[in-house]
């Protein structure tokens, strides 16, 4: 029984934390530890992570012609 379960392959292969740079935990992935995924969310909330919009750029460009 010891044999199959050192031979079971993980789901996900490990990476850093995007946060703090360790090793990422399978109950908090891709974070480390629930502060960091908090600290995360902080800053989405904040508004510190901006996706841009090359539509609304690019529209007031033909308006403004």
């Amino acid at each position: 029984m010891t044999e199959t379960i050192s031979k079971v392959t993980p789901l996900r292969r490990k990476r850093k934390c995007p946060e703090c740079n360790r090793e990422s935990s399978r109950e908090h992935f891709p974070f480390c530890s629930e502060r960091c995924k908090a600290v995360d969310l902080n800053r989405w909330l904040a508004g510190s992570y901006v996706i841009p919009d090359p539509s609304v750029s690019a529209g007031n460009d033909e308006e403004e012609s």
